[in-house]
């Protein structure tokens, strides 16, 4: 079972947009698993086109950061979470992905959060390189609608 104590209520949440404060982030990330030691931030992405999907950790100042669409706009994104080899010759595959509709804020900073989160996980828990894009979009894909997640849907998540 995953800490209580490590929750994102542990970490520092700084929110950089004038509508959404930080403890409306916070209500927004409940239930989800904290990286100890880590601030969040939230900023506006401005988009020319059409909202995407944008977030990244930095190791180095110990920062998780996620960028809302602004303004915002129910928008939708193909996730890819994984790779089938194809039958033949050499060394051929094919991407697995999965269409989403974003409707909410909130179900964007809980699948950026999740996605950076297992990042953080890799490297800072596992010792791991961080840069396993599809096991996080696939950790996010499977557990950014759920109310509580844990380590242990990480490691599910590792297994595919």
């Amino acid at each position: 079972m995953s800490d209580p104590a490590a929750t994102v209520w542990a970490v520092r949440v700084v929110s950089q947009l004038p509508d959404l404060r930080g403890p409306e982030i916070r209500e927004m990330l409940d239930g989800l698993p904290g990286a100890p030691g880590y601030q969040i931030v939230v900023k506006g992405l401005r988009y020319r086109s059409r909202p995407h999907l944008s977030a990244w950790t930095e190791f180095d100042v110990r920062r998780i950061t996620l960028q809302l669409p602004q303004p915002f706009l129910p928008f939708g994104e193909i996730v890819p979470y994984g790779a089938r080899r194809l039958r033949g010759k050499g060394m051929r595959f094919v991407w697995l992905s999965d269409g989403v509709t974003f409707r909410r804020p909130r179900e964007v900073l809980r699948f950026l959060y999740l996605h950076e989160w297992m990042h953080w996980y890799l490297k800072e828990r596992l010792g791991k390189k961080s840069a396993a894009e599809t096991a996080c979009d696939r950790f996010a894909l499977r557990n950014y609608r759920k109310d509580v997640v844990t380590v242990e849907d990480a490691e599910a998540a590792l297994r595919r």
